[in-house]
């Protein structure tokens, strides 16, 4: 025990002045009670910044929102009550817990952890998911950017997602559910487009809820291998976090003009005739997906000329005509569907400047065909093309806008 700094003439003063010489050692508590006092502390510092209690509600802080699922559950677990009731100077623990039906979906995990506890109905002496510092900073060296080596591949798409963001067919939304996390889906995280690559195998934690490694690709060139579940924790916590939405379409033409329709334009299916060693190897699987209003005909026109031909005359195989549509925005949306099977083709021009031809897909014609009636139905938005299986499957739909 430490030496009183006080001398005995002091401890006489004090005395008179009826003020004891602390000497007490300060009580020894757990590592995870200082968590839960911390905590609760956080809570204090919101009242009194605040003048009220935190609460519930999609429209409040996410911080906020811990805070009053938190304050629910330290007011629930009797060990809790027990431990800051002789630091609640406030009186927040009396007041009855509001519900917490508002924020079924959010991350337990995310809420719960600041509480120190991975299950609210456990006893405070049987803790057992506590998340060390070290475990902390294991996550953290996970979830570290490193240089994306193959970003020549994205860097085009975000510069694409800008242009739909900026004319409108894209847009953002508040992220809210970790349903929302699929390959090829487009996130804004610390004020940077994030881009889902890959998705690892699906996995269950020790709390039995579902997990996966992700590839996230960023648009400043770097990306993570971090955890889907990591992923959805700062999506949540990122005030400015947001998804941005698919250009998917609803119901868009029919087969034939009805009357006041105008004519839109033309989707075209192209095999190419080029002896370039990729495209001769896959004659039946290259085809150019695009959409034109000066018809197909005019469009190929010169095609052995042109780089986006691949500089090769072509073959028309399928055609669809438009009414009432944005044809910039149903290209896109074609593009979109089939972008995990897009051909990473240079093609000279020319004067010999390699020119990089985009809309080529290594894709059977039936499975673009079904994607233009799942267009038009309006199913298309729960499908996305898989290279491996070489068809369309099943996916969460993400967002909607209209291409009139």
């Amino acid at each position: 025990m430490a030496k009183s700094a006080f001398t005995d003439e002091d401890d006489a003063l004090l005395g008179e002045l009826g003020v004891e010489d602390e000497k007490k050692t300060a009580p020894t508590r757990t590592p995870c009670e200082e968590r839960i006092i911390a905590g609760f502390e956080d809570i204090q510092r919101f009242f009194e910044e605040h003048d009220r209690l935190p609460r519930h509600g999609e429209g409040r802080d996410i911080f906020e929102r811990m805070y009053a699922v938190r304050l629910d559950r330290l007011r629930q677990l009797e060990e809790c009550r027990s431990l800051l009731e002789p630091l609640d100077h406030q009186g927040l623990l009396g007041d009855q817990p509001e519900t917490v039906d508002a924020e079924e979906d959010l991350d337990d995990d995310a809420l719960l952890e600041q509480l120190g506890v991975a299950g609210v109905a456990e006893p405070l002496t049987e803790l057992k998911h506590v998340r060390p510092t070290a475990e902390r900073r294991a996550a953290e060296e996970i979830a570290r950017r490193d240089t994306c080596p193959d970003f020549e591949k994205f860097k085009p798409m975000f510069e694409e997602i800008q242009q739909e963001l900026d004319s409108g067919a894209r847009e953002t939304r508040p992220f809210e559910l970790k349903a929302e996390i699929q390959p090829g889906a487009f996130f804004i995280l610390g004020g940077q487009k994030a881009y889902v690559a890959e998705i690892g195998e699906l996995t269950l934690t020790d709390q039995g809820r579902t997990d996966a490694r992700l590839r996230v690709v960023f648009d400043n060139g770097t990306q993570s291998n971090m955890l889907m579940r990591s992923l959805q924790r700062a999506l949540n916590k990122d005030e400015a976090g947001r998804r941005i939405t698919e250009p998917v379409a609803g119901p868009l033409f029919g087969g034939e003009p009805i009357d006041g329709d105008e004519a839109s334009g033309t989707i075209y299916v192209l095999r190419s005739k080029s002896d370039h060693p990729r495209v001769a190897e896959n004659r039946d699987l290259v085809h150019k997906i695009g959409v034109t209003n000066i018809g197909v005909k005019k469009r190929i026109a010169g095609a052995r000329l042109q780089p986006t031909f691949l500089m090769a005359d072509v073959e028309v195989l399928a055609t669809y005509e438009l009414f009432n549509i944005n044809r910039t925005k149903l290209e896109t949306l074609l593009h979109r569907i089939f972008q995990p099977a897009q051909l990473d083709i240079q093609i000279p021009d020319r004067f010999g400047n390699k020119v990089a031809a985009r809309e080529w897909f290594l894709v059977p014609d039936f499975v673009i065909d079904e994607a233009v009636n799942r267009i038009k139905d309006g199913t298309i938005s729960n499908f996305i093309y898989d290279p491996g299986q070489a068809k369309l499957v099943e996916r969460q739909a993400i967002g909607r806008f209209s291409l009139r």
